[in-house]
């Protein structure tokens, strides 16, 4: 009985984008769903693999039931691990043979894919496997996503990216369509083209998913929910404060005692993701502003975060806010966000960074960049009311001036304070037992733990 019960335990591939920002709530959601009996296969790129493992050595753990793997991303060793582009160009060719042999050698019931990499829902009719997307952005954006051949029909943006008609496109929340997140995505044509050719391809096989996780939750996003019939929303997703797993850089505690000796409510936490670059002028403008805002700030330097600024500069400055101002290479950002001393939250955007202040009650300061980071600061701005917007001058530049004076505004405005209260009350509410998120991860684990309906093909 008990060889016949661990034949049937149901066994999920889980399949992420190889970026930062899809890795960790697809381990989030890993670590969730090991809870309910399942294992769990998570499946990077060679590349992400070890960064995920060194960075776990110094700080986290892998959740018991999930079980490490790599496949080659088919870039060479002189390549560049994280173009965007040259990923989403290279990857099917590269593993799809590789996943279809470990999901027959594993004995793989069920693939949970990103929908970054929605080609793999191919491997539903060549290996008979289960598959369920993964949304790593808004339910909005998703809609967006498959709305995109209207939008090139009616004329707002053609078929390699361009922008034909400068307008709002009027969704949840509205963007303009420069804003598209696959047209701001590309920083070149063939990289725009690039984006919505291998969109279009694959909302094809969108019917092939049985299933659209979301990592928001119903009160967030009920008008997107709405248009996703086959979603189910289970965010916020977020890991435990203290066992983090699936960052690429290992978390720098020391911040947390220098919290500790802030003010309840004072500070100011800048951080911008794992991709964001800003050249040496924008740079210095972001650190004046800081230095010029009076407020103690937390200010997140990734090793690659700015092109053209010396170490130097930086030490410099590090001199002039010392006792004022932390800089780290890469924060605890849970744990600093529920801290009571943090007042703001300056961010890209991304939707991983909005869930986590949105469930914490944080105040955004906006400064999108690329992708869906523009309708998750409309969302923000003009939705839920819970942030400002950044904004840049006639050289692009997000000023010093700018910076001082939207922290002030920000941190005086009582309103978005107050929204920003009750959203986090809502977001808790929903993951907590009986909530709605909660509800949908126990139709999630149902559905994942329906064993046999789809045999792999031999």
């Amino acid at each position: 009985m008990a060889a016949a019960a661990a034949q049937a335990q149901p066994r999920v591939m889980v399949l992420p984008f190889p970026a930062q920002g899809h890795v960790i709530p697809l381990m989030e959601l890993s670590r969730k769903l090991v809870e309910h009996g399942l294992e769990i296969d998570f499946v990077n790129t060679e590349f992400n693999h070890g960064r995920v493992l060194q960075a776990l050595a110094e700080d986290g753990a892998i959740p018991g039931g999930v079980h490490m793997l790599s496949i080659p991303d088919g870039l060479g060793p002189a390549d560049d691990h994280t173009d965007i582009g040259a990923l989403v160009k290279g990857l099917p060719a590269a593993m799809s043979g590789r996943l279809e042999e470990m999901i027959r050698s594993r004995k793989t019931n069920w693939m949970i894919a990103d929908v970054s990499m929605s080609w793999a829902l191919d491997l539903a009719t060549t290996v008979g496997v289960r598959v369920a997307l993964f949304s790593t952005y808004s339910a909005a954006v998703f809609a967006l996503r498959m709305n995109l051949p209207k939008l090139i029909e009616d004329g707002v943006v053609d078929e390699s990216g361009n922008v034909k008609r400068h307008e709002r496109v009027q969704l949840m929340p509205p963007v303009d369509a420069a804003e598209i997140p696959w047209v701001s995505l590309g920083s070149t044509p063939e990289r725009r083209r690039t984006n919505i050719q291998n969109v279009l391809r694959t909302n094809r096989l969108m019917p092939l998913a049985e299933t659209i996780i979301c990592n928001t939750f119903m009160e967030m996003e009920p008008d997107a929910l709405a248009l996703l019939p086959n979603a189910l929303p289970l965010g916020p997703l977020v890991a435990p404060t203290s066992r983090p797993a699936g960052h690429f850089l290992p978390e720098d505690l020391t911040c947390l005692a220098w919290l500790d000796a802030q003010a309840p409510c004072s500070l100011v936490y800048v951080a911008f993701g794992s991709s964001g670059i800003l050249d040496a002028t924008q740079f210095q403008e972001l650190a004046d502003g800081l230095a010029l805002s009076g407020r103690p700030f937390l200010w997140v330097v990734r090793p690659n975060f700015t092109t053209g600024a010396t170490e130097g500069w930086l030490d410099a400055f590090k001199r002039r806010v010392e006792g004022k101002g932390l800089i780290v290479g890469w924060a605890p950002q849970q744990r600093v966000l529920s801290h009571p001393a943090v007042a703001c939250f300056v961010s890209h955007c991304g939707w991983n960074s909005t869930m986590e202040g949105m469930l914490h009650g944080v105040p955004f300061l906006c400064w999108p960049y690329f992708a869906d980071q523009f309708a998750n600061q409309s969302y923000v701005c003009n939705v839920w009311g819970t942030g400002i917007k950044l904004c840049r001058d006639e050289r692009g530049v997000v000023t010093k001036e700018e910076i001082e004076s939207k922290v002030a505004r920000l941190l005086g405005d009582e309103g978005v304070k107050a929204r920003a209260a009750t959203w986090k009350n809502e977001a808790c509410a929903s993951i907590e037992e009986g909530g709605y998120s909660h509800q949908c991860l126990l139709k999630l684990v149902n559905l994942l733990g329906e064993v046999g309906s789809h045999p792999i093909t031999a």
